[in-house]
């Protein structure tokens, strides 16, 4: 029982709460239990509703971060071409704004098969 999907659970008590009410007059010593158990499956249904809400409105959450993040991400590199056009492409001003400025590629030296640089 406590591995069985939420639907399954919900439906076996909809299914004991309408076979203990058929039966009521045979068992009205049960009464307290079943309005309790009547109530949790009504509370039950109400916060399935909402969690049903709130997923719908998480996705719609969701979407507008999407959509903040991608306008956000086209004015950080509009910023970030009017930083590297004002103070150069090699000035180490960059790194105040968090950019790496070129400094050139190391020269690879070839080697022969006897491990001396080729010139």
């Amino acid at each position: 029982m406590p591995n069985e999907s939420l639907a399954k659970t919900l439906s076996k008590w909809r299914l004991r709460v309408a076979s203990l009410l058929e039966h009521f007059d045979e068992l009205p010593h049960l009464g307290a239990q079943i309005s309790r158990l009547e109530m949790l499956l009504a509370r039950a249904n109400d916060l399935m509703t909402q969690q049903a809400v709130l997923t719908a409105q998480k996705q719609e959450v969701s979407k507008a971060l999407a959509e903040v993040v991608v306008e956000g991400r086209k004015v950080m590199s509009f910023l970030d071409a009017g930083v590297r056009l004002h103070y150069g492409h090699r000035s180490e001003m960059l790194v105040a704004f968090g950019q790496q400025p070129f400094r050139g590629q190391r020269r690879v030296r070839l080697v022969g098969p006897d491990g001396r640089p080729i010139k």
